[in-house]
């Protein structure tokens, strides 16, 4: 008989999670999929989320899921209760794993379903709930680490093949699988400058890892990103050595944004982890000096072009992205 994976969690986190949202889907449940706080406001015309300024993704238009809800690596900054869900080589060559055409087809009509319950809402115009049931872009990054799901290539395709642009995020552990995936975009998360402290923000044994899918992320021809998640009084430190790092992945953008106090970071971190947008920016703003002060090692300039106050995160961009206006994700 196949294997119910979601079961290998304790009952109450697993309750927990349905009770905040997530959506359990496929046969073995191993995969799931969320609304935002974004889409709701989107849908009643209050605001878009960040992506949708620095990328052109409308936020009523997206959605978010997951292929894997395990993670293979512990980070202390998480909001997901990680301790239920840590994946090692062998319970993954235990699971069974569902299709990634059933895990599409499902996703797409679990998001309708949770958008319909919208409709009604006098906050809510006709056309933008219409456009809401047409979701065009697969934001995959819910939850835990993509890139555990054995057929991510092939779930990428899938999605693409519905006419979906596709955003991937991940911690970079499966430099193999970042070299097999085409996504629309591919972030790979950065959140320390050296292994020292890397082993302290994320609680794993990686580092050569990431620094092998680092310097796959420089050949891919999709467009790149490494976010750089800031933690105050942790990983806030040494910019030029960030500026090292990057300089090899050569990215298209580079997000540098705050470690929010939200979830269950709460019971890891206190509230002063999380740095104010000022901080953010002055910390953006060094590790812009270090890029271009090496720029030679790249080949290309970057420069701060934007940021979203509210989310406290600051976009930079390579001077072969020009503008990111002018490559924004296609809505439909």
């Amino acid at each position: 008989m196949a294997q119910r994976v979601i079961l290998n969690c304790d009952e109450t986190t697993r309750i927990k999670l349905e009770q905040q949202g997530y959506h359990f889907v496929g046969t073995h449940r191993h995969s799931a999929v969320k609304t935002c706080l974004w889409l709701r406001k989107s849908l009643r015309g209050e605001g878009n989320c960040y992506k949708g300024k620095f990328y052109g993704i409308s936020a009523h238009r997206c959605l978010q899921m997951t292929p894997s809800i395990f993670c293979n690596q512990r980070c202390i900054h998480c909001w997901r209760p990680l301790e239920a869900f840590n994946l090692n080589k062998e319970r993954r060559e235990a699971i069974s794993w569902d299709s990634p055409e059933e895990i599409v087809e499902e996703c797409i009509k679990e998001q309708k379903r949770l958008v319909s319950g919208f409709k009604g809402s006098p906050k809510t115009a006709p056309e933008v709930f219409s456009e809401a049931n047409q979701p065009r872009h697969a934001a995959i990054s819910l939850i835990g680490e993509p890139t555990l799901y054995p057929h991510l290539e092939e779930l990428i395709e899938v999605f693409h093949a519905h006419g979906m642009t596709t955003f991937v995020v991940s911690n970079g552990t499966n430099p193999e699988m970042i070299r097999a995936i085409n996504p629309t975009q591919l972030y790979i998360s950065l959140n320390a400058p050296e292994e020292r402290i890397y082993r302290k923000v994320a609680r794993a044994d990686y580092w050569n890892n990431i620094l092998q899918s680092l310097e796959e992320l420089s050949n891919k021809k999709g467009r790149t990103v490494v976010r750089v998640t800031c933690i105050e009084g942790l990983n806030m430190v040494n910019p030029e050595g960030y500026a090292e790092l990057l300089m090899h992945a050569k990215p298209d953008f580079i997000e540098v944004k705050a470690y929010m106090h939200l979830g269950y970071s709460r019971k890891r971190l206190p509230r002063a982890a999380m740095p104010s947008a000022a901080r953010v920016r002055e910390f953006a703003a060094a590790i812009t000096h270090y890029l271009n002060a090496h720029g030679s090692k790249c080949g290309t300039a970057y420069r701060m072009v934007d940021e979203s106050e509210i989310s406290r995160v600051v976009l930079i961009t390579s001077s072969r992205s020009s503008q990111p206006t002018l490559i924004k994700v296609r809505d439909g």
